[in-house]
């Protein structure tokens, strides 16, 4: 049966699988800025025409189209590349077409080399083919390209740009109360800069309630003096736009922020949408908040955690609008005092189309601004969070403390998930002790941290680290006893693990392999207890070996492959004990004490 007659000719060009896409277009493939935004897609035709393609982009703030060439990459694939030179929204398309004269021009070479002498028609051809589309043919078959023929386009797709902080950065977490408020942590800053740190991250600075207020150690009931949990916001003296009395003025924080930025820090600020019973939103909108039958408010929960201090907002409020626009009017709030970093509490438990439109709503106003999901949830949700636009992510690093679990998490991290979900390391949390921690003592404290700050980009340490506390509040429990949570310290940035921190910091400023994530290549080695692994770029090859085992010595061979292309011998550099060792390709010996590790520079 004949096909129906069609008024338009379908395209005889197939466009198909074109990257960088997520989910077809449907959420924004992410880069860095300064790096090339790379360009691909399968081009189709029947026959054996020469096809041509090209991308065509244009970044957040241009007004006409740029284009860049692909080239064909084999099997169909055209593949080339733009620069991202400012952050924000890139657009770009594809555009493929039938190359005529390429296509004569390939045919009668072909003929020539086969030694077919009469080519009377194919002149005839290429002669009509240069009435039709005006070419100048030059001697020696060779010419411009001519005009696209069969043109089809893909549509337009987007790319979000964001500096390389959102991929790569050292984080440092701490409570301003701790320090004696915000004059006291401006006073360490320089510490901190000179340890190599990019962003102090805080947790939340404004008021906190009184009603339900918890006491040391989680204690339902507060004490005397008690200060409570800062994640408890909103009090008599305001709420997520407020600053704890406490802690400093607006003044001072906002010089804090300016003397961070002369130091090149961040002021990080943790985004909680979560409100004290005391919270002004509470009597200003109380249509935001779910009501039992009987008029009263359930406390938030996620069994078996109980959080008597703390009530959450009802996302299914009549007031919808009014409520997200105030959840964006605090985001840009603290924007427009320097604050262009912040750690989101708990976004799994919030709608993601709110994320996805508040994200974009405060990027469109500072395109630079950088959100980190704090979500230890379902791989799925952290997924869907990543795409719906946050710049980084927590991940399970945490639990992962073995070589299988280590090499199989990294192989996904590194896989399909690496063009959306940019992930940071936190090596511990205020609310994440591991037991590999409270058992494993300095050792285990070493060796996450080289395995945190050498295989991701991204990587954080919560204040104490440092000064290896490692007590649990409860055998079994991922509590900090005596958490900081609940009760007032008095910090200073001290500790054994100092010199190894800014060792490490120093290392990932000056090998820019560790600021990638996908270049990582796991090696072969004597036994599970010994991890190793390369970083690679073009210039340099940088070899990372831990001993995981935080009790006892190991040592054997770690096996460096050919195709890594150095030479039969060569020397190696532990650029944190400044020694050098003679290697080969093939195997290495390698001895290492408990949590004890190589970070090495092939020279």
């Amino acid at each position: 049966m004949p096909p129906r007659s069609r008024t338009k000719t379908p395209p005889r060009i197939l466009l198909e699988n074109v990257e960088p896409t997520i989910d077809c277009g449907r959420f924004r493939a992410k880069q860095t800025l300064g790096r090339r935004v790379v360009v691909s897609a399968d081009v189709i035709r029947d026959g054996h025409e020469v096809l041509g393609a090209r991308v065509r982009y244009k970044g957040p703030s241009a007004k006409d189209w740029s284009a860049a060439p692909l080239d064909a990459v084999g099997n169909d694939r055209f593949e080339g590349a733009f620069e991202a030179t400012a952050c924000g929204i890139w657009q770009f398309e594809i555009e493929a077409w039938s190359d005529r004269a390429a296509t004569w021009r390939s045919e009668v070479r072909r003929k020539l080399d086969a030694g077919q002498a009469d080519l009377a028609s194919e002149l005839a051809e290429g002669a009509a083919l240069l009435e039709v589309e005006k070419l100048d043919i030059a001697v020696g078959l060779e010419s411009t390209a001519s005009e696209p023929h069969d043109q089809v386009s893909s549509g337009r797709f987007e790319v979000e740009v964001d500096r390389v902080l959102a991929t790569a950065g050292s984080w440092y977490e701490l409570f301003p109360r701790s320090f004696g408020g915000f004059a006291g942590v401006e006073a360490v800053l320089p510490e901190l800069a000179e340890l190599g740190f990019d962003v102090v991250y805080f947790p939340p600075i404004h008021p906190i309630g009184r009603s339900g207020r918890k006491g040391r150690n989680n204690a339902p009931e507060a004490k005397k003096g008690d200060p409570g949990s800062p994640w408890a916001i909103g009090a008599a003296e305001g709420g997520h736009d407020a600053i704890h009395p406490e802690l400093g003025t607006i003044e001072e924080f906002d010089r804090l922020v300016a003397r961070a930025r002369e130091l090149d820090l961040e002021i990080a600020l943790d985004f909680a949408i979560q409100c004290s019973p005391d919270h002004p939103w509470l009597t200003e909108h109380p249509d935001w908040f779910q009501r039992r039958p009987d008029g009263t408010i359930k406390y938030a929960e996620n069994p078996p955690k109980r959080y008597q201090d703390i009530v959450n907002v009802d996302w299914d409020t009549p007031d919808r609008e009014g409520l997200w626009n105030a959840l964006r009017d605090v985001v840009l709030h603290w924007a427009t005092h320097g604050v262009h970093v912040f750690r989101v509490d708990n976004p799994h438990t919030k709608p993601l189309p709110f994320w996805e439109w508040l994200i974009a709503e405060v990027r469109r106003q500072h395109p630079d601004t950088i959100f980190l999901a704090e979500a230890f949830t379902r791989p799925a949700m952290m997924r869907a969070l990543a795409k719906a636009g946050f710049s980084q992510s927590y991940t399970y690093f945490t639990w992962k403390n073995t070589k299988h679990d280590l090499v199989e998490y990294m192989d996904e991290l590194t896989g399909e998930m690496a063009s959306y979900y940019r992930p940071n390391f936190f090596a511990n949390t205020p609310d994440i002790l591991h037991e590999y921690l409270q058992s494993g003592g300095r050792p285990a404290f070493e060796a996450r941290l080289v395995l945190a700050a050498t295989l991701s980009p991204s990587y954080g340490i919560y204040s104490g680290y440092e000064a290896i506390e490692n007590v649990a509040v409860a055998q079994g429990s991922e509590e900090y006893l005596d958490s900081e949570k609940y009760e007032l310290k008095k910090r200073k940035v001290e500790g054994p693990l100092l010199p190894l921190i800014a060792k490490l910091n120093a290392i990932r400023r000056a090998h820019a392999p560790f600021r990638r994530l996908d270049n990582v290549t796991f090696l072969d080695t004597a036994h599970d207890d010994l991890i190793a692994y390369a970083k690679r770029s073009d210039s340099e090859t940088l070899i990372v070996c831990v001993n995981l085992d935080p009790a006892a010595t190991h040592e054997g061979l770690i096996t460096v492959p050919a195709s890594f292309g150095l030479p039969a011998a060569f020397a190696v550099q532990d650029l944190v004990a400044d020694t050098t060792f003679a290697w080969q390709t093939g195997g290495n010996y390698v001895s290492l004490g408990p949590g004890r590790s190589h970070v090495l520079q092939a020279r």
